[in-house]
């Protein structure tokens, strides 16, 4: 166990110690006395008011999603403050999601509290996840894994559903049409009778496709092939008592890509069942079973010889009994225990058998406060894992009401994280997606070396590949990752402003990170995995609210973000580093301010959102721009680290999208938007001259028609 989390410990203990004192003399909880309002359940397993928590945490509501017009899930995320979707190198890739800096395989997504599986590619594919019929979105920012266990180290990201209110059947439907042919139908259905209620969902997505290169002779390859996917999800709640409640959901999605001389298949189920047993006013158990199983089946032919080029089949699945307990000692004191078990297998068809692993865990949480200002939550978790050495994740966060709008909080936490099964065997290709491709650090020398013999790999001038990363760095082993967190933050919240800034850092150690390995004829990139000896995210995050009108809302938000590999600052400021300039080919001295660092990571978002009502027409209208600054894919010029001499930089741009909405007759609503209204498209670097490959498909037009029943 490393200082720091020696450090943590001491500080759990004392927290924990204080915990007695705490019981003696606590004061009502005015929280319980409010207007709710705005409410969370993700940050602390617990219902809590988001203005009072001592976590940084974003909430988007249903009429936030509704106004934007949007359908998937990444695309309302991409314009948070904080959060980054990064599609894989910018070509047609699963799009995931940074959260101050951190890459999405340490950010756990979950619908209804429960995980989803699905990482095939790299990514979890954010764009599969439809949010028609939510209440909110919850976002944890910063290690998480003192609750939710090594795959939140950056955050947690939780899909809540709708819950059915009225006796008489309700729901709406809905369709969607915009550029590319892209056509949204949605059905959903609620109702609450009595002791049941029920909600059922249904929505389906096709589009043509779309092409980011000008190169004719591709033939029908796109960068996005053709697609439908369809998505069915049926919730059942059932009170047998006011003490006993039963919840049952059922979700089910699939997927199929046009893909010239091949196929795309892509499934997935879950099941999850809860009872909440309320023993007393002040205790309450929850028992839960999940089950879900993600499969695709990818094939590749060759349609001259009709020869099977890639068999590409894999099939996770996860099960997962957990069993929680709260108990309110006061209103203002919870106490908060579970433990669970998981098991988890993975069958691929590129994997020589199949492999599986257990863990068993068990978490605890103390939310109190020691006086009437201040809240603290200290918490742990304790993962025995069959691949990996049992762990211990501390987390401790506080909140001190300066005055009654002004406030302090802040949090410290760590975590750790093996490499998964993905990262050590994964050989994949996405035929569908831009046809890029990502190997496991165990196989990445026999994908190279595949992807070589098929003349894949790009060249320059005089028909030399261009391999960043040698052949004789690929294969060396991954290592383990640890890490700790930082948050600090300050809220004020009066009258028509409302605002928040949170400064962060994240220290890893052995950080597992993608990098570019290769990039192949039609533009698509080839990935790999390396470790980051020792590597850090740290910035500011500002949000702010300002009701301009009674009708007429602002909201604006920055992140500004440094990401550093701790080892190339030493070496650059101890002895600088050279590189070959990607022009010239002349030899260019490296110092430590040409340090660019991380790849794939802005040193600056910037987001604002202007939301406009009008009720006496009973319409509304919102324009909401995100900018990001510059980024770089991969070294290019042999030093293994990204500077500022390098040819791999995307320019900076913004996407901005506006949309109207009109309400007729009551229950009929339209609704008319752009998004990227600008018509960005960008460049890829990594193309060549006669192959452009853009960023971004360009202006994308849609309407929307809803009624409401």
């Amino acid at each position: 166990m490393s200082l720091n989390k020696k450090n943590l410990a001491i500080y759990f203990s004392f927290f924990f110690g204080m915990v007695l004192h705490a019981q003696e003399s606590q004061p009502k909880d005015s929280i319980l006395t409010e207007n709710l309002g705005e409410v969370v359940v993700t940050a602390t397993r617990t219902v809590r008011q988001l203005s009072s928590l001592p976590l940084p945490v974003t909430l988007i509501p249903q009429k936030q999603i509704s106004r934007s017009g949007v359908t998937r899930l990444d695309e309302i995320l991409r314009e948070q403050t904080g959060i980054v979707v990064t599609p894989d190198a910018t070509v047609g890739g699963g799009e995931g999601v940074q959260i101050q800096g951190i890459a999405s395989d340490y950010v756990l997504v979950l619908i209804d509290g429960v995980p989803v599986v699905g990482r095939s590619g790299g990514n979890l594919d954010l764009s599969r996840f439809a949010i028609g019929n939510i209440k909110q979105i919850e976002v944890v920012k910063g290690p998480s894994s003192a609750l939710f266990g090594s795959e939140a180290l950056g955050g947690v990201i939780n899909i809540i559903t709708e819950r059915p209110k009225t006796e008489k059947i309700s729901g709406q439907i809905t369709h969607r049409a915009a550029t590319f042919n892209n056509q949204n139908t949605t059905v959903s259905i609620n109702q609450r009778k009595g002791k049941l209620g029920y909600s059922l969902f249904v929505d389906r997505l096709s589009t043509d496709g779309f092409d980011l290169s000008d190169d004719e002779d591709d033939g029908e390859r796109q960068t996005v092939d053709p697609f439908f996917n369809y998505t069915f999800n049926g919730r059942l709640y059932y009170d047998f008592s006011d003490k006993l409640r039963l919840f049952a959901s059922g979700r089910y999605f699939l997927q199929d890509f046009d893909v010239p001389d091949g196929t795309s298949e892509e499934r997935d189920g879950n099941a999850q069942l809860r009872l909440d047993h309320a023993l007393s006013d002040k205790s309450q158990f929850e028992y839960e079973f999940y089950y879900t199983n993600y499969v695709t089946n990818e094939q590749e032919v060759d349609p001259i010889e009709n020869e099977v080029l890639l068999d590409n089949d894999f099939d996770q699945q996860l099960f997962r009994p957990e069993i929680r307990y709260n108990y309110r000692f006061t209103p203002a004191s919870t106490l908060t225990v579970g433990g669970g078990y998981n098991f988890e297998s993975l069958n691929r068809s590129l994997f020589a058998e199949q492999v599986t692993f257990d863990s068993q865990y068990a978490f605890a949480q103390y939310d109190f406060r020691p006086i009437k200002k201040l809240n603290i939550i200290v918490g742990a978790r304790f993962d025995n894992h069959s691949e990996y050495n049992s762990q211990f994740s501390p987390k401790i966060s506080a909140r001190y009401n300066i005055t009654e709008h002004f406030a302090v909080k802040g949090s410290v936490g760590s975590g750790f994280k093996a490499p998964d099964f993905r990262q050590l065997y994964l050989d994949f290709t996405n035929a569908a997606g831009g046809n890029y491709s990502v190997f496991g650090k165990e196989v990445e020398l026999q994908g190279m070396q595949r992807l070589i013999a098929n003349d894949d790999i790009i060249t320059d001038n005089e028909g030399n590949r261009i391999l960043p990363v040698p052949l004789s760095e690929l294969g060396e082993p991954l290592n383990a990752e640890s890490s700790i967190g930082y948050n600090l933050g300050f809220g004020y919240d009066k009258g028509k402003f409302r605002g928040d800034v949170n400064f962060f850092r994240n220290d890893f150690t052995d950080l597992i990170d993608t990098r570019i390995l290769a990039t192949k004829r039609n533009g698509a990139n080839v990935f790999g995995y390396i470790n980051r000896e020792s590597v850090y995210t740290q910035g500011m995050e500002i949000d702010l609210r300002y009701r301009i009108l009674e009708q007429l809302t602002l909201s604006t938000g920055y992140q500004l973000l440094y990401a550093f590999d701790k080892d190339v600052e030493d070496e650059l400021a101890e002895n600088g580093a050279f590189a070959r300039d990607p022009e010239t080919l002349e030899t260019i001295r490296i110092d430590e301010d040409d340090y660019f660092g991380l790849e794939n990571r802005s040193r600056h978002i910037v987001n604002a959102k202007l939301f406009y009502e009008i009720p006496k027409w009973e319409a509304n209208a919102n324009l909401r721009v995100v900018y990001r600054s510059r980024f770089g894919l991969s070294d290019r010029n042999g030093n293994d680290f990204l500077d500022e001499f390098d040819n791999s930089f995307i320019d900076g741009f913004a996407l901005v999208n506006l949309s109207f909405g009109k309400t007729f007759f009551k229950h009929y609503q339209v609704q008319l938007g752009a998004n990227n209204l600008l018509d960005f498209r960008g460049t890829n670097p990594f193309s060549s001259v006669d192959n452009q490959i853009a960023v971004n498909p360009g202006i994308q037009v849609f309407g929307r028609l809803n009624f409401q029943f």
